[in-house]
């Protein structure tokens, strides 16, 4: 295997970070500062022609043929539940192994999140639990496309064809990824984009959006994202205060058109992690990430399955290297969800998933010296025991 630089052998915390978005913005400072600047020269903050400026472009980039900018991703997800007519007494279908938002937005509705197990390979919902987990009160299915790839879309929408059900991508993790050539968020009735700064096109702060190619979905989203209204002073819904600021649009306006040679760089670093690792005679320590058949993996997060997790972790954190633990405890173990009845081993790969995964260092500004360095470590790790 390739020695790492010399310059990597005392690495303080800072050199290997799980993300530098510092390195990104330094790339980008000067489009970023005009567009901050000439939107305070106007003084216009909330929505208006910069967030519509921002919707279209999401809708060229994607393909859709609507695009709502929201206040974070947790309200895209939510507001495009409610845009169903998702309420109290009904259920809604999803996985256990992903961010809390997804099920907590179904949560917050009176509507109770039922968990179906993932696939081990992807990560993502497996579509052979899905129907047993149908009943008279379910309203949607809700899959997370996690980690950068989608999840299994064509044998959910047939099902969801068949049980008349809407089906809302959770696509926060996975902007420009496809299926099948189509791009995630225009592949069931609505899609859910998150803007948070880590994400693999990230704002300045909290920010989501909201795709359909239904013009009236779309149309309530946009009433529900300002308290139900079309008309100001007049509330045809009970909606919520979820608006795009028009500074977030500014700065994601920009990143957008680098997103696609970030994801480019993403995937380069993704490639170069596997070759790595098995230069170093790791794979029979180490499981990488499996891109499944007909996905384009945008790699938000670069995922492996590891013995001794949290001891390798700690390890690599000695050694300047910084790893995230997406995620440790699957939602149904969850002490809010205790009421929902589930026990531990009702979802095995989850579980396991939330013993063994760690996500390592994939932003696309990381250089091959300090992928490198990051591999040597782990190998160093495992050589030890």
């Amino acid at each position: 295997m390739r020695k790492p630089d010399q310059r990597y052998a005392m690495l303080s915390l800072v050199d290997v970070p799980l993300l530098d978005l510092r390195a990104q913005y330094r790339q980008i400072r000067a489009e970023i500062m005009a567009a901050i600047e000439s939107t305070c020269d106007e003084q216009a903050f909330i929505l208006g022609k910069r967030v519509a400026d921002l919707e279209q472009d999401m809708q060229r980039y994607l393909g859709a043929v609507h695009a709502v900018g929201v206040a974070s991703g947790t309200d895209a997800i939510l507001l495009s539940l409610m845009a169903c007519g998702v309420g109290p007494g009904d259920e809604v279908v999803t996985v256990p192994y992903t961010f809390f938002a997804t099920a907590g937005s179904i949560s917050r509705l009176g509507a109770r999140p039922v968990f179906v197990d993932i696939k081990p390979d992807s990560f993502n919902m497996d579509p052979a639990c899905v129907e047993a987990a149908i009943t008279p009160r379910t309203k949607a299915l809700l899959p997370v496309h996690l980690y950068g790839q989608c999840a299994e879309m064509e044998p959910l929408m047939k099902l969801a064809g068949r049980r008349t059900l809407p089906v809302i991508e959770d696509a926060a993790q996975a902007i420009g990824a496809e299926w099948r050539g189509k791009k995630a968020g225009t592949l069931g009735q609505m899609g859910c984009f998150s803007f948070f700064p880590s994400k693999n096109l990230g704002g300045f702060g909290d920010g989501g959006m909201v795709t359909t190619n239904d013009s009236s979905l779309a149309d309530r989203v946009r009433m529900l994202r300002v308290h139900g209204s079309r008309e100001k002073y007049l509330h045809e819904l009970v909606g919520l205060n979820s608006r795009l600021d028009a500074l977030q649009a500014a700065v994601l306006r920009v990143k957008l058109t680098h997103l696609e040679g970030w994801t480019q760089g993403r995937q380069k670093n993704a490639a170069r992690y596997e070759g790595l690792f098995k230069e170093a005679n790791l794979l029979d320590r180490v499981t990488l990430p499996t891109v499944t058949a007909g996905n384009r993996h945008v790699y938000n997060q670069y995922v492996i399955r590891v013995p001794r997790r949290d001891q390798l972790r700690d390890f690599l954190k000695e050694k300047g290297i910084g790893t995230e633990i997406y995620y440790p405890t699957a939602l149904h173990m969850q002490p809010c969800y205790k009421d929902l009845g589930y026990r531990e081993g009702a979802f095995p790969q989850s579980e396991r998933a939330a013993k063994e995964t760690l996500a390592l260092p994939i932003y696309a500004e990381l250089t091959a010296d300090q992928q490198a360095y990051v591999v040597e470590t782990i190998k160093q790790f495992y050589s030890k025991t």
